[in-house]
Formats: C-alpha cells, structure tokens, sequence
C-alpha cells in the first residue's frame, strides 16, 4: 500500500514542499530511501527502526521504499524522520488514518520514539505557512517563542506515540511553548545620551536610522568613531513581529541564539574574518554577518583594513538588499537588508588632519590607504562624516538627549514613509520612481536641483542619494514636501563633511 505524506524542505529561509512517498513490500527486511538525500537523511532509517523496536513496531519481511519528492532537490537534515516513519506505519497498516495533502510533519526521532526539534524548525514552520498547510505536527522547542501563525494549527507533539495518539483521534497532554516577555528586556547598546559632544554626528546618525542610509565615519584614532556607531542600534525602532521571526529564523539556521530580544540586531565583525563569514557561503552554505544583521546594522571597523575582496562582495547586497550563493549542486539566496556603518582611519598612522598629532605618512601612503575603499564602495554610503576629537571639559554641561527621545522621532519618520509608500520600506531603498510620484518635486525645486548638480558635477548615483536623503530630513522635520533647505542639508551630508 503506498502512502504519501506532507512535510516542508528548506533551501536557504526559503521552504518547499516535500512529498514522503512510502511503499512498503513484501522482500528483504529494508529501507531504502532516494530523492537526493543528504548523509543525515539516510541515517533516518536507523532512527526509525529502532524508534519503532522501542514501540513495538516490526519490520519483519518487509522492503521499504521511500522517495522525498521533487527527486532532482537535494534534501538536508534530519526533519523527514517523523513523516518517513508515520508513512511507514500507514503503508504497513499498522495505524489506518486518512491524512489530507495540508498537513505536514517535522522532527526527528531518538532511538526511544521521542520527536526531538532540530536546527532550522521555525523557518520550516514560517515556510509551512506559505505553502498553504493547515495543520502541522513538529516537537516542542524551547528555543522557539509562542508564535500564533493565522490559517496554520500548530501541534506540538513529544512522541511519535503521541503523533499515533492524536492521528487515532485520541487526546494527548497539550505543550504550550513558552511565552517570552520580549518586550520587558532591556537593549545592551550604548545611549546617546552617554556621548559627549558630537551634536552634528549625532544627527546624521538619526537621518541614517530614519531613512535607512548607509555612513561613512572618518577621523582620527579616539574621536569617537566607534562609540558613535555602537550606539547606532539604540535609536532604532523595536523589529515588528514578523521581522523579529525572520532575524530568529536566520540566527537558528546558523546555530546561535539571537540575544537582542525584539531590538535590531548589530553586527561587528573584524577586518581580519574572511570573506565567506562576511557574506556567507562554505561547503553546507550558511548565512554571513551580513545575513545576521538582517534588518540591523553592520558595523565594520577598520573600514581600509578589509580585504578589498571582501568589501567588493558587498555591492551586490548593498544594492538589493539580498545576498546570493552560487554552488555546483544549488543555489541559495540569504535576506541582508542591513544598515552598513563604516569607520576607517584618513591614512596608515591615522592623524592625517588632525590638529594634535602630526602625521608621518608620505601623501603616496595616504592616496594608497584611502583607495583601499573603492568608488564603487565609497558611493554606497549616503553620509560622509569626517570626525575629529573634542574638548570634553567644554562640552561637559552640554545638554544631552537620549536615545529614547531620539528614537521617538525616527519612529514617526518611519511611519511617515510606510504609510507614503503602503509598504513597510525606507526612503534609502524604495524605488526611485516610486519616491517621486509620491513626493513630485516642484518645477522650481527641479530647476533648483539640476543647476546645483550641474555646478557641484554630480553623478546621477549621487543626485539620487541627495534627493533620498532631502526626503528623509522632510520627513523627520514633519514636511510633506522637500524644499531647498533640506536638499542643501543633504548635499552637505552626502560630501566628506568635518563635524563636531
């Protein structure tokens, strides 16, 4: 008797359907199963025979054949153990249930029958919910919050005698995962309200988390670069529900917990990692740093200090806001909608420009270190802050607002665009003809912005990110149109700009 069971499948975050064909024969007492399955599946078999001994099941003269269908997708991990072993009982006639092509299994099975949770079960779950299945038996993960998915019932199950139990229409002890309180935690980032001076700097940081723009800080050693941009996060708004799910889900693909609760996560990784831990990739293809900071910031320090391999892999990501990895066997796209903050020195000994130290460097050393950022790179960042130490003793009873005062106005700018655009996107990113037919310039701002490229000899990129970022100061400043003060603003932001 055949049997075909639902299950879910990931390439990447992205799921699909996999279809667990069973058929079981009379023959030499086997299992054998085909659909490109990787080493990890083909252990399956050892699993569920002796999952089935502990519960009574036998296999005596039977040959069992199981296919994962669609045969040509490579299939990973142990997921399948728990549709394979309930599409052998069916196909045996052990247990005689009807199961619908909307319900699906995840979970792989101890030697003893239990359903243990596995890396990779939520976006398996977000991914059975877009693939249109009703119902869905997985194993309780603590490490998984309480999540309510409209359309989808989820079963939590901690046996495969549970899962014949609930089949056979028999009732089961009900697990309810644990509700995190997300958002009593407190972030770990530092407060605006701890840095002193910087006024300017600290406002062009609230442009970059308002619109989503990319910055460039420049200075020397100890101006404050990276104070700065640690406590860039902090006047992010708190990640909306299903942007959290996405960030959780990247973070369980690569085997780590996702500490930052629902605020934005932050990335900073050392100019000495390599290329495949920035961007992703390896022989099992797992998400880089710029994946983990989906819908966060990337922080790279020592900006000229990276291989220029390396920062060169990030156009393509900086552009879409995705990453793609290309192998011999498949290929597999990652989400990077990150914010990119970078710091780098004005030269090798770091004091080109600064009115305290007197610079060693050769102009040939300075012109080296400064083409190791390409153009390409350097025009992907929309502010150019070029930063130099401050007196703290002046500044001292300077006063200071936090970051949750901050913050408060870069949420009403957010909102101002998502509810321009109907979509939950930034100015830095939404598509250029789309911010125009929202925000039409007038004929004399028009005018007014094609004399100042032509006599500043902008590039079509750069009058882009001027307008980009014009939209962003209006927006913040509560103006439905951008005027000639906000595209002056901008351009000035946009050049290698000295603040305090």
């Amino acid at each position: 008797m055949g049997t075909k069971i639902m299950s879910v499948g990931l390439k990447g975050l992205e799921g699909y359907r996999v279809k667990v064909e069973v058929q079981a024969m009379e023959g030499i007492n086997t299992i054998t199963i085909v659909g490109l399955p990787d080493a990890s599946v083909k252990e399956s078999k050892e699993r569920i025979t002796a999952a089935f001994h502990s519960l009574g099941y036998r296999l005596f003269h039977k040959k069992v054949i199981i296919n994962l269908s669609p045969p040509e997708q490579k299939k990973n991990g142990p997921l399948f153990d728990l549709p394979i072993a309930i599409g052998i009982l069916i196909s045996m006639q052990d247990i005689l249930v009807d199961i619908s092509d909307d319900t699906g299994f995840l979970g792989a099975l101890s030697l003893d029958g239990g359903v243990e949770p596995v890396g990779g079960m939520l976006p398996a779950v977000l991914a059975a919910r877009k693939l249109g299945l009703r119902k869905l038996y997985l194993p309780y993960d603590e490490n998984i919050p309480s999540i309510d998915i409209k359309d989808l019932q989820l079963i939590y199950v901690s046996s495969l005698l549970d899962v014949i139990k609930h089949l056979s229409g028999e009732s089961i002890p009900t697990i309810y995962p644990l509700m995190n309180s997300i958002e009593e935690q407190q972030n770990n980032f530092s407060d605006f309200h701890e840095i002193i001076g910087h006024q300017d700097a600290k406002h062009a940081l609230e442009i970059a988390a308002a619109g989503g723009h990319h910055l460039l800080l420049s200075g020397p050693p100890g101006c404050g670069k990276s104070m700065l941009a640690e406590s860039f996060p902090s006047i992010f708004p708190p990640l909306t529900k299903e942007n959290w799910l996405e960030v959780l889900s990247i973070y369980q693909l690569n085997g780590m917990p996702y500490v930052n609760s629902m605020y934005p996560p932050y990335r900073n990784p050392h100019h000495t990692a390599s290329g495949i831990s920035i961007v992703g990739g390896g022989q099992n293809p797992r998400p880089g740093e710029i994946s983990l900071s989906h819908h966060g910031v990337l922080f790279l320090d020592e900006l000229a200090e990276f291989p220029k391999k390396t920062l060169e892999m990030l156009r393509q990501p900086l552009e879409t806001g995705t990453v793609t990895i290309s192998r011999v066997k498949s290929t597999i796209t990652y989400p990077a909608l990150f914010t990119l903050i970078g710091a780098t020195n004005t030269c090798p000994c770091g004091h080109h420009g600064s009115t305290s130290h007197y610079c060693t460097c050769t102009p040939k050393q300075i012109n080296a270190y400064q083409n190791r950022i390409s153009g390409p790179i350097q025009d992907r960042f929309d502010i150019h802050l070029a930063l130099h130490s401050i007196n703290m003793t002046a500044k001292i009873n300077e006063v200071r607002e936090t970051s949750e005062t901050v913050r408060k106005r870069v949420v009403m700018a957010r909102e101002m665009q998502w509810n321009r655009y109907g979509i939950e996107i930034c100015n830095s990113r939404v598509p250029y003809e789309i911010l125009l037919r929202t925000s039409p310039l007038a004929d004399n701002m028009r005018q007014f912005i094609k004399d100042f490229s032509l006599r500043n000899q902008w590039s079509n990129r750069r009058e882009v990110k001027v307008i980009r970022l014009a939209r962003t100061i209006a927006d913040l400043n509560g103006q439905k149109k951008i005027d000639i003060e906000n595209i002056i603003e901008a351009s000035q932001l946009n050049e290698r700009l000295s603040v305090q």
